[in-house]
Protein backbone atom coordinates (compact mmCIF):
# COMPACT_ATOMS: atom_id res chain seq x y z
CA UNK A 1 0.00 0.00 0.00
CA UNK A 2 1.08 3.51 -0.72
CA UNK A 3 -1.09 6.12 0.23
CA UNK A 4 -1.68 3.83 3.66
CA UNK A 5 0.97 2.10 4.78
CA UNK A 6 -0.71 0.37 7.72
CA UNK A 7 -4.41 -0.90 7.39
CA UNK A 8 -6.29 -3.33 8.89
CA UNK A 9 -9.89 -4.93 8.31
CA UNK A 10 -12.39 -5.81 11.48
CA UNK A 11 -14.84 -7.87 10.35
CA UNK A 12 -17.18 -5.79 13.51
CA UNK A 13 -15.24 -3.13 15.06
CA UNK A 14 -16.98 -1.16 18.48
CA UNK A 15 -17.12 2.33 17.91
CA UNK A 16 -19.30 3.14 20.51
CA UNK A 17 -21.70 -0.35 19.07
CA UNK A 18 -20.64 -2.90 16.62
CA UNK A 19 -19.64 -2.00 12.69
CA UNK A 20 -19.32 -4.23 10.18
CA UNK A 21 -16.69 -4.59 7.76
CA UNK A 22 -14.68 -1.74 8.90
CA UNK A 23 -11.07 -0.42 7.52
CA UNK A 24 -8.84 1.21 10.08
CA UNK A 25 -5.69 2.96 8.86
CA UNK A 26 -2.55 4.58 10.78
CA UNK A 27 -0.72 7.47 9.87
CA UNK A 28 2.66 8.04 10.43
CA UNK A 29 2.51 9.46 13.86
CA UNK A 30 0.91 6.30 14.95
CA UNK A 31 -2.71 7.68 15.05
CA UNK A 32 -5.77 6.51 13.26
CA UNK A 33 -6.65 8.28 9.59
CA UNK A 34 -9.30 8.33 7.77
CA UNK A 35 -9.37 4.96 5.35
CA UNK A 36 -9.26 5.48 1.65
CA UNK A 37 -6.99 4.14 -0.49
CA UNK A 38 -6.97 1.53 1.59
CA UNK A 39 -8.78 -1.32 -0.27
CA UNK A 40 -5.81 -3.78 0.22
CA UNK A 41 -6.25 -3.69 4.41
CA UNK A 42 -5.28 -7.03 6.10
CA UNK A 43 -8.21 -9.02 7.95
CA UNK A 44 -7.36 -7.97 11.92
CA UNK A 45 -10.33 -10.44 12.99
CA UNK A 46 -14.21 -11.39 13.77
CA UNK A 47 -14.20 -8.83 16.40
CA UNK A 48 -11.98 -5.94 17.36
CA UNK A 49 -12.62 -3.42 20.09
CA UNK A 50 -10.31 -0.03 21.14
CA UNK A 51 -8.16 -0.87 23.77
CA UNK A 52 -9.02 -0.04 27.21
CA UNK A 53 -7.54 2.89 29.33
CA UNK A 54 -6.43 1.96 32.91
CA UNK A 55 -6.58 5.22 35.04
CA UNK A 56 -5.18 4.37 38.28
CA UNK A 57 -1.61 2.62 39.02
CA UNK A 58 0.57 2.29 41.55
CA UNK A 59 3.48 0.13 39.29
CA UNK A 60 5.18 -1.00 41.95
CA UNK A 61 2.36 -2.43 44.14
CA UNK A 62 2.42 -5.25 41.82
CA UNK A 63 5.50 -6.71 43.41
CA UNK A 64 3.61 -7.37 46.57
CA UNK A 65 0.89 -9.32 45.73
CA UNK A 66 -0.40 -11.61 47.62
CA UNK A 67 1.88 -10.98 50.48
CA UNK A 68 -0.66 -9.02 52.75
CA UNK A 69 -3.39 -11.50 52.99
CA UNK A 70 -2.25 -13.41 56.26
CA UNK A 71 -4.68 -11.83 59.56
CA UNK A 72 -3.08 -9.59 61.92
CA UNK A 73 -3.24 -8.83 65.58
CA UNK A 74 -6.43 -6.77 65.16
CA UNK A 75 -9.20 -5.96 62.44
CA UNK A 76 -7.26 -5.88 59.08
CA UNK A 77 -8.83 -2.85 56.98
CA UNK A 78 -6.62 -0.47 54.24
CA UNK A 79 -5.11 0.84 57.13
CA UNK A 80 -3.44 -2.01 58.44
CA UNK A 81 -2.47 -3.06 54.68
CA UNK A 82 -0.83 0.24 54.00
CA UNK A 83 1.78 -0.73 56.67
CA UNK A 84 2.63 -3.64 54.78
CA UNK A 85 2.77 -1.55 51.56
CA UNK A 86 5.10 0.88 53.26
CA UNK A 87 7.68 -1.79 54.24
CA UNK A 88 7.74 -3.14 51.01
CA UNK A 89 8.39 0.32 49.36
CA UNK A 90 11.10 1.04 51.42
CA UNK A 91 13.30 -1.06 49.23
CA UNK A 92 12.98 -0.02 45.66
CA UNK A 93 14.46 2.29 43.88
CA UNK A 94 14.69 3.30 40.07
CA UNK A 95 16.47 0.12 38.89
CA UNK A 96 13.58 -2.19 40.58
CA UNK A 97 11.19 -0.03 40.00
CA UNK A 98 11.66 0.18 36.20
CA UNK A 99 11.50 -3.37 36.09
CA UNK A 100 8.30 -3.95 38.22
CA UNK A 101 6.76 -1.49 36.03
CA UNK A 102 7.68 -2.78 32.64
CA UNK A 103 6.60 -6.34 34.15
CA UNK A 104 3.29 -5.02 35.00
CA UNK A 105 2.88 -2.90 31.27
CA UNK A 106 3.17 -6.18 29.71
CA UNK A 107 0.59 -8.36 31.80
CA UNK A 108 -1.60 -4.59 31.37
CA UNK A 109 -1.33 -5.03 27.37
CA UNK A 110 -1.91 -8.90 27.36
CA UNK A 111 -4.92 -8.31 29.20
CA UNK A 112 -6.70 -5.51 27.08
CA UNK A 113 -4.91 -1.92 28.67
CA UNK A 114 -3.53 0.08 26.03
CA UNK A 115 -3.02 3.00 28.43
CA UNK A 116 -2.42 3.36 32.04
CA UNK A 117 -2.57 6.59 34.45
CA UNK A 118 0.32 6.03 36.74
CA UNK A 119 -0.35 7.89 40.06
CA UNK A 120 3.33 7.93 41.12
CA UNK A 121 4.41 8.76 45.11
CA UNK A 122 7.77 7.05 45.37
CA UNK A 123 10.13 10.29 44.72
CA UNK A 124 12.90 9.76 46.69
CA UNK A 125 15.54 7.72 48.62
CA UNK A 126 13.41 6.04 51.29
CA UNK A 127 14.85 8.12 54.05
CA UNK A 128 13.02 10.99 52.20
CA UNK A 129 16.89 12.32 50.28
CA UNK A 130 16.55 13.28 46.56
CA UNK A 131 17.86 11.14 44.51
CA UNK A 132 21.22 12.84 42.37
CA UNK A 133 18.63 13.05 39.74
CA UNK A 134 15.55 14.40 41.01
CA UNK A 135 13.09 12.76 38.78
CA UNK A 136 14.78 9.64 38.59
CA UNK A 137 11.76 7.69 39.85
CA UNK A 138 9.43 8.90 37.57
CA UNK A 139 11.94 8.50 34.23
CA UNK A 140 12.16 4.71 35.90
CA UNK A 141 8.44 4.36 34.89
CA UNK A 142 8.70 6.78 31.71
CA UNK A 143 10.92 3.82 29.94
CA UNK A 144 9.00 1.34 31.30
CA UNK A 145 5.47 2.29 29.44
CA UNK A 146 8.58 2.48 26.29
CA UNK A 147 9.39 -0.78 26.62
CA UNK A 148 6.55 -2.63 27.01
CA UNK A 149 5.03 -0.14 24.11
CA UNK A 150 1.83 1.34 26.38
CA UNK A 151 0.72 4.88 26.98
CA UNK A 152 1.14 6.48 29.89
CA UNK A 153 -0.08 9.55 31.99
CA UNK A 154 2.37 10.10 34.33
CA UNK A 155 0.84 11.63 37.70
CA UNK A 156 3.47 12.79 40.29
CA UNK A 157 1.95 12.75 43.23
CA UNK A 158 2.02 16.24 45.79
CA UNK A 159 2.20 14.48 49.34
CA UNK A 160 2.68 16.96 52.23
CA UNK A 161 1.15 16.09 55.82
CA UNK A 162 0.39 12.79 57.40
CA UNK A 163 -3.14 13.08 58.04
CA UNK A 164 -5.86 16.03 58.40
CA UNK A 165 -4.46 17.43 61.39
CA UNK A 166 -1.37 18.55 59.45
CA UNK A 167 0.89 16.34 61.04
CA UNK A 168 4.57 15.60 59.27
CA UNK A 169 5.12 12.53 57.62
CA UNK A 170 5.94 9.43 59.33
CA UNK A 171 10.06 7.89 58.68
CA UNK A 172 8.44 5.70 56.08
CA UNK A 173 6.48 8.20 54.03
CA UNK A 174 9.38 10.88 53.78
CA UNK A 175 10.62 9.67 50.36
CA UNK A 176 6.82 10.39 49.41
CA UNK A 177 7.37 13.85 50.25
CA UNK A 178 7.38 17.81 48.35
CA UNK A 179 6.79 20.85 49.47
CA UNK A 180 5.07 23.20 46.55
CA UNK A 181 8.28 24.82 45.03
CA UNK A 182 9.48 21.36 44.50
CA UNK A 183 6.67 19.78 43.54
CA UNK A 184 6.14 22.13 40.80
CA UNK A 185 10.02 21.94 39.57
CA UNK A 186 9.25 18.34 39.39
CA UNK A 187 6.39 18.75 37.33
CA UNK A 188 7.93 21.30 34.81
CA UNK A 189 10.82 19.13 34.69
CA UNK A 190 8.75 15.61 33.69
CA UNK A 191 6.67 18.38 31.48
CA UNK A 192 9.72 17.89 29.21
CA UNK A 193 9.33 14.14 28.51
CA UNK A 194 5.63 14.52 27.30
CA UNK A 195 5.31 13.24 23.49
CA UNK A 196 2.24 11.29 21.45
CA UNK A 197 2.61 8.12 24.25
CA UNK A 198 2.98 10.28 27.32
CA UNK A 199 1.17 12.97 29.30
CA UNK A 200 2.11 14.80 32.25
CA UNK A 201 -0.42 15.63 34.70
CA UNK A 202 -0.91 16.46 38.37
CA UNK A 203 -2.11 14.05 41.49
CA UNK A 204 -2.87 15.20 44.55
CA UNK A 205 -2.60 12.46 47.03
CA UNK A 206 -5.15 12.95 49.22
CA UNK A 207 -7.14 15.77 51.05
CA UNK A 208 -5.47 14.03 54.30
CA UNK A 209 -2.09 14.81 52.85
CA UNK A 210 -2.87 17.86 50.79
CA UNK A 211 -3.61 21.42 52.67
CA UNK A 212 -5.65 23.62 51.69
CA UNK A 213 -3.14 26.36 51.28
CA UNK A 214 -1.03 23.94 49.18
CA UNK A 215 -4.01 22.44 47.15
CA UNK A 216 -4.55 26.18 46.04
CA UNK A 217 -1.11 26.95 45.41
CA UNK A 218 -0.68 24.16 42.87
CA UNK A 219 -3.53 24.91 41.48
CA UNK A 220 -3.41 28.42 40.88
CA UNK A 221 -0.18 27.80 39.01
CA UNK A 222 0.92 27.83 35.68
CA UNK A 223 1.19 23.91 35.29
CA UNK A 224 -2.06 23.01 36.32
CA UNK A 225 -3.42 25.43 33.49
CA UNK A 226 -4.19 21.88 31.41
CA UNK A 227 -4.08 18.33 31.49
CA UNK A 228 -5.58 16.04 33.92
CA UNK A 229 -5.93 16.49 38.05
CA UNK A 230 -6.47 13.26 39.67
CA UNK A 231 -7.11 12.73 43.74
CA UNK A 232 -8.06 9.92 46.01
CA UNK A 233 -10.97 10.55 48.27
CA UNK A 234 -13.33 9.26 49.94
CA UNK A 235 -11.81 5.81 50.04
CA UNK A 236 -12.31 4.98 53.58
CA UNK A 237 -14.72 5.54 56.49
CA UNK A 238 -12.24 6.85 58.62
CA UNK A 239 -11.25 9.06 56.30
CA UNK A 240 -14.53 10.20 55.97
CA UNK A 241 -15.04 10.42 59.60
CA UNK A 242 -11.53 12.68 59.89
CA UNK A 243 -12.65 14.60 57.71
CA UNK A 244 -15.77 15.80 59.47
CA UNK A 245 -14.12 16.35 62.25
CA UNK A 246 -11.21 18.81 61.02
CA UNK A 247 -12.93 20.24 57.81
CA UNK A 248 -16.62 20.12 58.55
CA UNK A 249 -17.60 18.05 55.60
CA UNK A 250 -17.47 15.31 54.20
CA UNK A 251 -14.07 14.99 51.35
CA UNK A 252 -16.37 15.08 48.21
CA UNK A 253 -18.13 17.61 49.22
CA UNK A 254 -15.52 19.48 50.59
CA UNK A 255 -13.80 19.36 47.61
CA UNK A 256 -16.82 20.39 45.10
CA UNK A 257 -16.89 23.54 47.65
CA UNK A 258 -13.06 24.37 47.87
CA UNK A 259 -12.01 23.54 44.27
CA UNK A 260 -13.11 24.21 40.39
CA UNK A 261 -13.96 20.06 39.93
CA UNK A 262 -14.51 19.70 36.25
CA UNK A 263 -14.14 17.66 33.29
CA UNK A 264 -10.56 17.78 33.70
CA UNK A 265 -10.79 15.66 37.68
CA UNK A 266 -10.97 12.26 38.22
CA UNK A 267 -11.47 11.41 41.68
CA UNK A 268 -10.30 7.89 42.71
CA UNK A 269 -12.45 5.55 44.50
CA UNK A 270 -15.14 8.21 45.86
CA UNK A 271 -16.45 4.99 47.66
CA UNK A 272 -18.56 6.52 50.37
CA UNK A 273 -20.94 9.46 48.72
CA UNK A 274 -23.97 10.67 49.80
CA UNK A 275 -26.73 11.01 47.49
CA UNK A 276 -26.53 15.00 47.19
CA UNK A 277 -22.27 14.08 46.91
CA UNK A 278 -23.49 11.38 43.91
CA UNK A 279 -25.18 14.05 41.85
CA UNK A 280 -23.15 16.87 42.27
CA UNK A 281 -20.21 14.81 41.28
CA UNK A 282 -21.89 13.83 38.31
CA UNK A 283 -22.87 17.10 37.52
CA UNK A 284 -19.30 18.32 37.85
CA UNK A 285 -18.25 16.30 34.65
CA UNK A 286 -15.28 14.22 36.81
CA UNK A 287 -14.86 11.13 35.96
CA UNK A 288 -15.14 8.57 38.80
CA UNK A 289 -11.94 6.49 39.16
CA UNK A 290 -13.27 3.00 40.12
CA UNK A 291 -11.00 0.09 40.91
CA UNK A 292 -13.61 -2.82 42.22
CA UNK A 293 -10.80 -5.27 42.48
CA UNK A 294 -8.69 -3.56 44.94
CA UNK A 295 -11.46 -1.57 46.53
CA UNK A 296 -12.61 -5.30 47.54
CA UNK A 297 -9.39 -6.30 48.82
CA UNK A 298 -8.97 -3.66 51.18
CA UNK A 299 -12.59 -3.78 52.17
CA UNK A 300 -13.09 -0.42 51.29
CA UNK A 301 -16.67 -0.13 50.38
CA UNK A 302 -18.90 0.17 47.22
CA UNK A 303 -19.62 3.03 45.13
CA UNK A 304 -23.37 3.79 44.41
CA UNK A 305 -23.11 2.94 40.82
CA UNK A 306 -26.74 3.09 40.32
CA UNK A 307 -27.60 6.18 41.18
CA UNK A 308 -24.62 7.70 39.73
CA UNK A 309 -25.22 6.55 36.44
CA UNK A 310 -29.00 7.80 36.37
CA UNK A 311 -27.76 10.91 37.61
CA UNK A 312 -25.45 11.24 34.13
CA UNK A 313 -21.97 10.39 35.96
CA UNK A 314 -18.72 9.87 34.33
CA UNK A 315 -16.23 6.82 35.34
CA UNK A 316 -13.33 5.16 34.31
CA UNK A 317 -11.61 1.92 35.83
CA UNK A 318 -8.53 1.05 37.09
CA UNK A 319 -6.37 -1.56 38.41
CA UNK A 320 -4.82 0.76 41.53
CA UNK A 321 -2.52 -1.96 43.52
CA UNK A 322 -2.52 -4.78 40.86
CA UNK A 323 -4.03 -7.85 42.79
CA UNK A 324 -5.35 -8.48 39.24
CA UNK A 325 -4.54 -7.09 36.04
CA UNK A 326 -7.65 -7.15 33.94
CA UNK A 327 -10.21 -4.74 32.97
CA UNK A 328 -12.43 -7.46 32.19
CA UNK A 329 -12.31 -8.45 35.77
CA UNK A 330 -12.57 -4.51 37.18
CA UNK A 331 -16.11 -4.69 34.86
CA UNK A 332 -17.31 -7.52 35.95
CA UNK A 333 -16.74 -7.16 39.91
CA UNK A 334 -18.09 -3.69 39.57
CA UNK A 335 -21.37 -5.36 38.60
CA UNK A 336 -21.02 -8.01 41.09
CA UNK A 337 -20.62 -5.88 43.86
CA UNK A 338 -23.78 -4.05 43.07
CA UNK A 339 -25.69 -7.32 42.46
CA UNK A 340 -24.55 -8.47 46.06
CA UNK A 341 -25.95 -5.30 47.50
CA UNK A 342 -28.83 -5.16 46.05
CA UNK A 343 -29.80 -8.52 45.43
CA UNK A 344 -30.90 -7.95 41.79
CA UNK A 345 -29.33 -8.54 38.55
CA UNK A 346 -28.04 -6.19 35.54
CA UNK A 347 -27.74 -3.32 37.48
CA UNK A 348 -25.84 -0.91 35.25
CA UNK A 349 -27.74 -1.66 31.58
CA UNK A 350 -30.13 1.27 33.06
CA UNK A 351 -32.70 0.51 30.99
CA UNK A 352 -34.89 -2.34 29.73
CA UNK A 353 -32.93 -4.45 26.80
CA UNK A 354 -29.98 -2.91 26.87
CA UNK A 355 -26.09 -5.04 27.78
CA UNK A 356 -24.25 -4.70 30.92
CA UNK A 357 -21.01 -5.72 29.28
CA UNK A 358 -21.60 -2.95 26.54
CA UNK A 359 -22.74 -0.28 29.17
CA UNK A 360 -19.58 -0.82 31.04
CA UNK A 361 -17.31 -0.77 28.36
CA UNK A 362 -18.41 2.03 26.40
CA UNK A 363 -18.38 4.31 29.75
CA UNK A 364 -15.11 2.79 30.96
CA UNK A 365 -13.59 3.63 27.76
CA UNK A 366 -15.18 7.40 27.52
CA UNK A 367 -14.03 7.85 31.51
CA UNK A 368 -10.41 6.44 31.06
CA UNK A 369 -9.40 8.35 27.76
CA UNK A 370 -11.11 11.41 30.13
CA UNK A 371 -8.85 10.82 33.14
CA UNK A 372 -6.03 10.35 30.53
CA UNK A 373 -5.81 13.14 28.97
CA UNK A 374 -4.77 11.65 25.91
CA UNK A 375 -6.58 10.72 23.09
CA UNK A 376 -7.29 7.28 23.18
CA UNK A 377 -10.53 4.68 23.95
CA UNK A 378 -11.63 5.30 19.97
CA UNK A 379 -10.91 3.45 17.04
CA UNK A 380 -11.56 6.70 14.96
CA UNK A 381 -9.33 9.17 12.95
CA UNK A 382 -6.82 11.42 15.22
CA UNK A 383 -6.61 8.88 18.03
CA UNK A 384 -4.16 6.76 19.26
CA UNK A 385 -3.86 3.92 17.27
CA UNK A 386 -5.03 1.30 19.62
CA UNK A 387 -7.02 -1.91 18.92
CA UNK A 388 -7.79 -5.08 20.69
CA UNK A 389 -8.42 -8.39 18.79
CA UNK A 390 -10.80 -11.04 20.54
CA UNK A 391 -10.15 -14.82 20.10
CA UNK A 392 -12.22 -15.28 17.39
CA UNK A 393 -11.67 -19.85 17.95
CA UNK A 394 -12.54 -19.59 21.68
CA UNK A 395 -15.60 -21.87 22.54
CA UNK A 396 -16.61 -18.29 24.71
CA UNK A 397 -17.28 -16.59 21.61
CA UNK A 398 -19.17 -19.62 19.82
CA UNK A 399 -22.54 -18.64 18.22
CA UNK A 400 -22.14 -15.42 19.79
CA UNK A 401 -23.52 -12.25 17.47
CA UNK A 402 -23.18 -8.65 17.98
CA UNK A 403 -26.22 -8.85 20.45
CA UNK A 404 -23.87 -11.21 23.10
CA UNK A 405 -20.07 -10.65 22.09
CA UNK A 406 -19.37 -8.20 24.43
CA UNK A 407 -21.20 -9.67 27.54
CA UNK A 408 -19.29 -13.16 26.41
CA UNK A 409 -16.07 -11.25 27.17
CA UNK A 410 -17.15 -9.79 30.15
CA UNK A 411 -18.99 -12.17 32.13
CA UNK A 412 -18.14 -15.85 30.75
CA UNK A 413 -15.09 -16.73 32.43
CA UNK A 414 -11.70 -15.95 33.52
CA UNK A 415 -9.77 -17.66 29.94
CA UNK A 416 -8.02 -14.81 28.04
CA UNK A 417 -9.69 -14.08 25.10
CA UNK A 418 -7.23 -10.79 23.81
CA UNK A 419 -5.21 -12.59 21.26
CA UNK A 420 -3.54 -9.90 20.02
CA UNK A 421 -3.04 -6.06 20.71
CA UNK A 422 -2.18 -3.20 18.88
CA UNK A 423 -0.26 0.14 20.53
CA UNK A 424 0.41 3.36 18.65
CA UNK A 425 0.14 1.24 15.57
CA UNK A 426 2.81 -1.51 16.69
CA UNK A 427 1.76 -4.96 17.39
CA UNK A 428 2.67 -5.49 21.31
CA UNK A 429 0.84 -8.42 21.36
CA UNK A 430 0.21 -11.25 18.80
CA UNK A 431 -1.24 -14.75 19.68
CA UNK A 432 -1.72 -13.79 23.51
CA UNK A 433 2.50 -13.06 23.45
CA UNK A 434 3.86 -9.75 23.89
CA UNK A 435 7.31 -9.19 21.94
CA UNK A 436 9.59 -8.66 24.45
CA UNK A 437 8.01 -10.83 27.13
CA UNK A 438 10.58 -13.03 28.10
CA UNK A 439 13.23 -10.70 28.31
CA UNK A 440 11.28 -7.94 30.77
CA UNK A 441 9.87 -11.32 32.81
CA UNK A 442 13.41 -12.79 33.15
CA UNK A 443 14.69 -9.55 34.75
CA UNK A 444 11.08 -8.98 36.75
CA UNK A 445 12.04 -12.23 38.54
CA UNK A 446 15.52 -11.26 39.11
CA UNK A 447 14.56 -7.84 40.76
CA UNK A 448 11.45 -9.44 42.88
CA UNK A 449 14.06 -12.24 44.09
CA UNK A 450 16.67 -9.75 45.29
CA UNK A 451 13.90 -7.50 47.02
CA UNK A 452 12.95 -10.41 48.96
CA UNK A 453 16.60 -11.19 50.21
CA UNK A 454 16.81 -7.45 51.48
Amino acid sequence: MTEVERAWRADFAWRQGWSKDVVLAVDGTGRWREAAGAASAERAGRWVLPGMPNLHSHAFQRAMAGLAERRGRSDDSFWSWRETMYAFAAAIGPEALQAIAAQLYVEMLKAGYTQVCEFHYLHHQPDGTPYALPKAMSLALVEAAREAGIALTLLPVLYMTGGFDGRPLAARQRRFGHDVSGYLRLLEALRRHEGPAVRVGIALHSLRAVPEEAMRAVLASGLAQDGPIHIHIAEQLGEVQDCLALRGARPVEWLLDHAQVDARWTLVHATHLTGHETSRLARSGAVAGLCPSTEANLGDGLFPLADYLDAGGTLGIGSDSHISVSPVEELRWLEYGQRLSTRHRNIAARGQGESVGETLWRAALRGGAQAAGLPVGELGPGHRADLLVLDEPSPLLAARGTDAVLDSFVFAGNQQLVRHVLCGGEWVVRDFHHRDEERIAARYRAVVEELARS
